[in-house]
């Protein structure tokens, strides 16, 4: 009866599931998932998440940059998390959870970024995304899609994911 029960329900689930992959974003909008980071709102394409999983045991890597905090190990697949905040050269203010990595995929390319908190999903009109402020400058201000009007960056995580100095070339001699 237990086992009975469990089989609807993970039917039920993935039937769910399917559903809301299915649906696509109206055109000229985009469906985002919003997430906060070090009080900051931002937001990445629901398109390229692959999905959102509680940061449990991370193992920190030698010889990688500041911004690559280390790896986990999601179900058998090594996956590297990086830390927008370092990567973006903010300043590091105030305790935060970082409890949740949003776990990224472009092409062959799975990282995952660090989240305080992840809020949900929003859909975003591209003709209302506004050009970044003045006052984001220098590296952040490149991998902007654009800002909405309540203030959320939406971030580009395609050219983030693409960018070289995400992939580490060091290596340590013997």
């Amino acid at each position: 009866m237990k086992h009975e029960k469990q089989q609807v329900l993970r039917t039920r689930a993935r039937a769910l599931a399917h559903e809301e992959l299915s649906k696509s974003a109206p055109e000229g909008r985009i469906e985002v998932v919003e997430f906060v980071l070090s009080a900051e709102r931002y937001g990445v394409e629901n398109a390229l998440v692959k999905e959102v999983y509680p940061l449990k045991e991370l193992t920190p890597l030698p010889c990688t940059p500041a911004f690559v905090l280390g790896i986990i190990n999601l179900r058998g697949q090594i996956l590297a998390v990086i830390d927008l905040r370092r990567f973006f050269e903010l300043p590091i203010i105030g305790i935060t959870d970082l409890n949740k990595v949003i776990v990224l995929q472009v092409g062959e390319v799975h990282v995952g970024i660090l989240a305080d908190v992840v809020v949900g999903m929003r859909s975003v009109a591209i003709d209302d995304l506004q050009p970044p402020l003045p006052t984001m400058t220098g590296i952040r201000a490149d991998y902007l899609r654009g800002v909405t009007s309540d203030r959320m960056a939406v971030l580009d995580a395609a050219r983030i994911l693409g960018d070289e100095k995400i992939v580490v070339h060091d290596e340590v001699e013997a």
